[in-house]
């Protein structure tokens, strides 16, 4: 005769997630990512630079609509370099030399800096390159679509030729590698150029941290305009934790 099967009388237990900030762990940096063939990709520069001015550095992907929630996460963001924008977002036709940034990304990152605007005002961000390209056009300012036109100094901004910045709040050697550039900053301030006078660097006078820089500081080898970039963002994120 088989025994009747009588399963064993569960236990359940209610599961408690603890959300409550921890005050102890280190602040942490969301980095925005591009999109290639279809992949997420994000030179480790960013992390490594992150880390090492005591942050942890999470790479975002550009997926339209999940900004806010992806903010909500975070105690500072880092806007990263890649592509070229694409103007007619602002109502300006493309140049024909322009390497267009993928849409989702564009999309993405410009959703950021509207919530930026709005909602999460108090985020320290830091645009790097194309990051500072899109805050500058955001605030109503105007973009170089192509600096070998205009300026016969174009080719010390590319390719990784290192120049000199100078400003009230940058003075040093960086890594530049673009072929665009602000021509102005709408309602940002311009806080560094080169000696040929190429928008290096802008903040927003009316929040705590928003920087944008034209170089890019996590392949810059002079500390004051290279990491020093980071740790700043870093500082203020702890800051903003209180």
């Amino acid at each position: 005769m088989v025994a009747e099967y009588r399963p064993t009388p569960r236990v359940t237990r209610s599961l408690r997630v603890n959300t409550s900030p921890k005050p102890n762990r280190p602040p942490l940096i969301g980095v925005t990512a591009d999109l290639v063939d279809d992949q997420v990709r994000l030179r480790r520069t960013y992390l490594r630079e992150l880390t090492a001015c005591g942050a942890i550095g999470i790479p975002i992907a550009p997926i339209p609509g999940t900004a806010e929630a992806v903010l909500d996460r975070l105690d500072g963001i880092v806007l990263s370099g890649g592509d070229d924008p694409d103007t007619s977002a602002f109502g300006v036709p493309v140049h024909q030399e322009a390497r267009l940034v993928e849409p989702d990304r564009q999309a993405f990152e410009l959703e950021i800096l509207e919530l930026l605007e709005d909602r999460h005002s108090d985020l320290p961000t830091l645009g790097v390159c194309l990051g500072m390209q899109l805050m500058g056009l955001h605030a109503g300012g105007h973009l170089n679509q192509h600096l070998p036109e205009t300026l016969p100094t174009a080719e010390e901004h590319r390719h990784g030729a290192v120049h000199a910045v100078r400003g009230r709040e940058f003075d040093g050697l960086v890594y530049s590698h673009h072929r665009q550039a602000l021509e102005d900053a709408g309602s940002l301030e311009i806080v560094a150029t080169a000696p040929d006078g190429v928008i290096e660097a802008i903040s927003c006078p009316t929040r705590r941290h928003v920087i944008g820089v034209q170089w890019h500081p996590e392949r810059t080898e002079d500390e004051g305009v290279g990491r020093q970039v980071f740790a700043a963002l870093v500082q203020e994120a702890e800051r903003g934790r209180g």
